[in-house]
């Protein structure tokens, strides 16, 4: 199946790699014994973000991203918003490259379609693991340096 980007008010990072990006997610995917569906991601600013937020889920903050899970099964098909302004925003704040922190961002959105939480402690701690543990990845099967992990919330 497809994995899509696209951007809303906002232009492709420099630093992303649409091919490896794809090839990543699809073998993390698998990884996770899922296979994939249609997912489509949207770059977009913390404007339209903020209104998917409050539209949406009843939420009047920023987020870096927002998944909606349309999986049925195995197969994991959904949106993922992420706002590229808290990505840098974060990248600034656990000072890390913005390249690896959305990375960061973009397989969390496939966390939840994997049927990841991170609502309590615990979910967090998982869910960073798996983070960093893609990200490890990544950067092994493209020969990038590693990234930084951020610890456990």
């Amino acid at each position: 199946m497809a994995i899509a980007f696209y951007t809303d008010n906002i232009q492709f990072p420099k630093q992303f790699k649409k091919r490896q990006t794809t090839q990543w997610i699809k073998e993390f995917i698998l990884g996770n014994g899922k296979k994939t569906g249609e997912i489509t991601y949207v770059f977009c600013d913390d404007a339209f973000i903020l209104e998917l937020n409050r539209h949406y889920l009843q939420h009047t903050y920023y987020t870096d991203i927002i998944t909606f899970d349309y999986s049925a099964g195995d197969k994991l098909s959904g949106d993922i918003f992420i706002s590229l302004e808290t990505v840098q925003s974060n990248a600034e704040k656990y000072k890390t490259d913005f390249a690896n922190e959305l990375r960061r961002v973009i397989i969390h959105g496939i966390l939840h379609l994997c049927g990841y939480k991170d609502k309590t402690r615990a979910e967090k701690r998982i869910m960073r693991e798996k983070e960093n543990e893609s990200l490890r990845f990544f950067a092994d099967k493209f020969q990038t340096i590693p990234t930084k992990s951020i610890p456990n919330a």
